[in-house]
């Protein structure tokens, strides 16, 4: 017999990924520049000038041994030393290479974390709406996924509700700022009460209740005045899981990393738990070159300006054009109340207008899109007569 729920989940592919694959067939069929797939969050700024000069001059430079080769099991010791040393610089912490264990990408990163921390019987919370592959990562350690729905008006985090499901079981809470499906960066009046009540439960409950910080997003932010804040400066007990694949858009070379402060319960244990689930996971060695560019480029960031131009063009005009949006404080999504109950139904008939949408029913909110707009700006203004002719087809406008 074979693993079914491994089968299912091959069968079941994510609404995301199948809706991606609808897209490439549908431009096969009509041509690419007639479908407007907004679908999968796949960076279409380039990388940093240095990223692809580094790569070069990495290969020229180096022997093949060197750049190919297995590097420790937890990475590079120069790349871990240069990622601390560019946060220490960043939020003044005081991180060292030690704190650091190289992944392949945030999927490893979250996925190593739960199965390193996870007990028969343990819970996970997050905030809805969180990256349906949440679920995939807890479920398959062993583990329960929570969710606590955040304010329906703000999408900020409701603490009433938060308070309602943390228990005895509570492991973690899982944090994704700013959040894919949203956009919304979790203020710091909230990072601070969040801090505060998992202490409490800490103490209420005679266990550690770490805090998971998926920061995949962090570093795209498109004003000044928002501030995201940096999870360890306020709450010893958090591990956080990063990639490399939005902030330098490279999402193909599968590079990040867990952090896990000194200052954070059993944090040699749980170190230790890490490179172990590492191992069992088969997750051993992070892409050795990857890694050469990172400790080489680190703290560089793709250039921002174009998905600011189009989060301010789709929802100024998805707005104009009668839609409900949460406005995006980060990352590269906009979440869009469908124009009618049933948001796969409301995806359906958006096809119609070859617009390509993601309903966030697996997302844990029900009647909302995501719109990912990490695409060409030429294909935003194309697909705003398609948008406004699905309004239409609803009698907003």
């Amino acid at each position: 017999m074979i693993n079914t729920q491994m089968e299912q989940l091959g069968k079941a592919p994510s609404k995301i990924r199948e809706i991606f694959e609808y897209g490439k067939r549908r431009k096969a069929e009509i041509g690419e520049e007639n479908v407007f797939d907004f679908s999968i969050g796949n960076p279409n700024v380039p990388a940093p000038a240095d990223v692809n000069v580094t790569y070069k001059n990495l290969i020229d430079t180096h022997d093949d041994i060197w750049l190919h080769g297995y590097t420790s099991a937890s990475g590079d010791l120069d790349t871990r030393r240069a990622i601390a040393e560019d946060l220490n610089r960043r939020f003044g912490t005081s991180f060292q290479a030690s704190n650091l264990y190289m992944t392949c990408g945030a999927a490893a990163s979250l996925k190593i974390t739960i199965t390193a921390m996870v007990q028969p019987g343990d819970e996970f919370v997050t905030f809805t709406p969180f990256f349906p592959e949440y679920r995939v990562f807890v479920e398959t350690s062993g583990g329960k996924l929570v969710t606590s729905p955040t304010d329906p008006e703000t999408f900020q985090i409701d603490f009433d509700n938060l308070d309602a499901v943390i228990t005895d079981k509570t492991k973690a809470v899982l944090v994704n700022s700013p959040n894919n499906p949203s956009g919304v960066v979790f203020r710091e009046e909230s990072v601070k009460k969040l801090a505060s009540l998992l202490a409490e439960k800490e103490q209420a409950y005679g266990h550690t209740i770490y805090l998971i910080t998926d920061e995949p997003y962090r570093e795209l932010v498109y004003d000044e005045e928002i501030m995201v804040p940096y999870m360890t400066k306020y709450y010893r007990d958090t591990v956080v899981c990063y990639s490399y694949s939005k902030s330098l858009s490279l999402p193909g070379e599968r590079i990040g990393y867990i952090l896990i402060p000194d200052e954070a319960d059993q944090a040699a244990d749980l170190y230790a738990a890490v490179a172990g689930a590492g191992r069992a996971l088969g997750y051993v060695c992070a892409p050795s070159l990857a890694q050469h560019v990172i400790e080489r480029c680190v703290g560089q960031v793709a250039d921002l300006s174009v998905y600011r131009t189009n989060r301010d063009l789709l929802y100024d005009a998805l707005t104009e054009y009668g839609y409900t949006c949460v406005h995006p404080d980060g990352a590269f999504y906009l979440f869009v109340k469908a124009l009618e109950e049933d948001a796969v139904s409301f995806c359906e008939r958006a096809k119609d207008f070859e617009l390509l949408l993601v309903p966030a029913d697996s997302f844990g909110t029900p009647g909302y899109v995501r719109i990912a707009y990490c695409v060409t700006t030429d294909q935003i203004r194309r697909s705003l007569p398609a948008f406004r002719n699905l309004a239409q087809a609803y009698g907003r406008i």
